[in-house]
């Protein structure tokens, strides 16, 4: 028989598991800009960025077998209720609160399940801008909606850095400034995360002795973190674009567009 304490005790075992599992995850940068929406990540292998419906589209950090899953439980729940409702019923606000939110509340907080590895975002495209909305949903079924920007990372540290980055954005920005400031963004993240890992494993006290970017500016290192992790890693982005001359919103941005992004880090 469980006691509080042993359900409490549980469930924060259950919570640093996960956790650690998500620190190594690439982080993810959702940004509103004049034409749309976009979502942009640097990838080792596997693409991780992915449309779900005509004006949604999903990245999550985590196990990848979960993120698999939960995409195709998106794609299967939201197709089926615009066949059966409409594709005006369809909404990311829907999905998540009333589909996938609950199965990760049962799946973190029933001991007889196996919790599910995943900090998710959503990017939805309004019928006009201000329906223009993204929504993160973390592994315990916690979910949470913003307008202008969305970030989802390993720690809260490294997202609270890149909120910071990105700074005041008010959906005005063209695009190609939309991409740098993502960017730059994904860079504090991922820098940060770095930093956590080696400080737990090094004195904290030291850990500017172990810093190669120590003696740098905050420009110029996040200058020299991208051009060593673009030497192994791929910038993708997603975009789903207001007035795209063709049936469907959501695209890739193509690699000679993400050339351009990168050219100063190479």
């Amino acid at each position: 028989m469980y006691t509080p304490f042993d359900i409490n005790e549980a469930i924060g075992h259950r919570k640093d598991y996960v956790e650690e599992r998500l620190r190594g995850g690439s982080p993810i940068v959702g940004v509103r800009y004049a034409d749309g929406l976009l979502l942009l990540t640097v990838r080792r292998a596997q693409r991780k960025v992915f449309e779900i419906y005509d004006r949604q589209m999903f990245s999550g950090i985590g196990k990848q077998s979960d993120i698999e899953n939960v995409r195709l439980r998106a794609i299967q729940d939201m197709h089926q209720e615009g066949f059966e409702r409409s594709p005006d019923d369809v909404s990311v606000q829907r999905l998540v609160g009333f589909a996938l939110s609950p199965i990760l509340k049962k799946a973190f907080g029933d001991p007889m399940y196996e919790p599910i590895v995943l900090r998710a975002l959503f990017a939805e495209l309004g019928r006009t801008p201000k329906g223009d909305t993204f929504y993160t949903l973390n592994y315990d079924g916690e979910m949470q909606a913003t307008k202008e920007v969305g970030v989802v990372a390993g720690t809260q540290t490294a997202e609270d850095a890149m909120l910071e980055k990105l700074g005041e954005i008010d959906g005005t920005l063209p695009r190609e400034e939309a991409l740098h400031r993502a960017l730059l963004a994904w860079a504090v993240g991922a820098r940060e995360l770095l930093r956590r890992q080696s400080s737990t494993s090094k004195n904290e006290d030291m850990d500017d002795e172990y810093n190669p970017l120590r003696e740098l500016d905050s420009a110029d290192a996040d200058g020299v973190f991208l051009r060593d992790e673009l030497k192994s890693g791929t910038v993708e982005v997603g975009l789903l674009e207001r007035r795209a001359n063709r049936e469907g919103r959501f695209r890739l941005l193509p690699s000679a567009d993400i050339d351009v992004l990168v050219r100063d880090y190479r």
